[in-house]
């Protein structure tokens, strides 16, 4: 037997003997002490103990288990659970604020528009000096325009605002065979026997500052002019001039139907002189052809071209049955 359980047995034995008689003498079997378990005793009883705690414990498990599905729904919501309802404070204040804060929604900027012209008197642009008629006698062809515009009264040479197609036309249709600069326009008779005029002498700004009156007196004075230089047809550069030369021909204000561009009947020749011999002549024939003004825009481009083409392709023919060959000028600014 080891030390240590002898030692035990010892010190039981001590401890009955040291208690006072009993009144109650059975036989030893009831004073005696019970023996000490062993060690493998213990053991087992701690296994046992061991083996209830956790039967306990698996038994305890399945009511967790049954919990748990009831919480984790409740603490994250199920799929039918009505969303709660969202503020629309905040919704109404975006948008007040989206249609009413200037920042965000600036006021439209009024429309400029260009106010109409109306009569001005020849005081106004006194200061501009007329512009020089570009005239020979006998060429093919001279245009008439209304009159000079303040761009080109300033700097002296016809058609010289950048936004008149003047310039462009003339290429366009093959009345030149480039494009020339305003400050070539006393090249014109020698270059390509032409030549240019207005139906008003007096610069202004547009055509309605311009009086009816003006307009027909104009007309008469185109008339003188044309006897003394006797061009071969005068090109009109504009509905506008043929209107006024019509009224001062006839009487009267010319009809809607009565309009057209192109060439028109030998009885509205221009320039025309009556009588027999050498001083007869039968005038100029007149070409009625588009504004060439920026502020013209009730036909389109391609149809202005359209318009001009048959003329210069006139023009071109008669240079060549004529003969003609230009000549250079020296004097004539912006010659080459």
């Amino acid at each position: 037997m080891p030390p240590k359980r002898a030692s035990k047995r010892a010190q039981a034995a001590e401890k009955i003997a040291s208690l006072p008689p009993s009144d109650n003498h059975s036989d030893t079997e009831s004073t005696a002490e019970p023996p000490a378990p062993s060690f493998k005793g213990q053991l087992s009883k701690f296994q046992y103990t061991s083996a209830a705690s956790t039967s306990e414990n698996a038994t305890r498990r399945p009511d967790t288990k049954t919990i748990l599905p009831d919480l984790v729904p409740t603490r994250l919501g199920t799929p039918t659970s009505p969303a709660p309802p969202r503020s629309s404070k905040r919704t109404r204040t975006t948008v007040t604020t989206a249609t009413t804060d200037p920042q965000t929604t600036p006021s439209p900027r009024p429309s400029k528009k260009r106010k109409p012209s109306s009569y001005a008197p020849p005081s106004k642009y006194a200061h501009l000096s007329p512009l020089v008629d570009i005239l020979e006698p006998n060429l093919i062809c001279v245009f008439v325009g209304t009159n000079p515009g303040v761009q080109t009264a300033t700097q002296g040479h016809a058609y010289a605002h950048p936004s008149n197609h003047f310039w462009k036309l003339l290429y366009a249709s093959g009345l030149t065979e480039r494009r020339l600069s305003p400050t070539e326009d006393r090249s014109l008779p020698a270059r390509y026997c032409m030549g240019n005029t207005n139906i008003v002498s007096r610069p202004s700004k547009d055509a309605a500052e311009l009086s009816r009156e003006e307009m027909v007196a104009g007309a008469g004075e185109l008339e003188a002019k044309f006897r003394v230089y006797r061009p071969e047809t005068v090109c009109i550069v504009g509905k506008g001039i043929w209107e006024a030369i019509w009224r001062n021909k006839m009487g009267r204000a010319m009809r809607k139907e009565e309009f057209r561009y192109g060439w028109q009947n030998e009885g509205m020749n221009m320039g025309k002189v009556e009588g027999e011999g050498e001083d007869a002549w039968k005038g100029s024939k007149v070409f009625v052809t588009t504004s060439t003004s920026g502020l013209a825009a009730n036909l389109k481009p391609a149809e202005k071209e359209a318009i001009w083409r048959p003329f210069g392709e006139w023009v071109r023919k008669r240079r060549e049955e004529r003969g003609f060959v230009p000549r250079s000028d020296e004097s004539v600014e912006g010659g080459r």
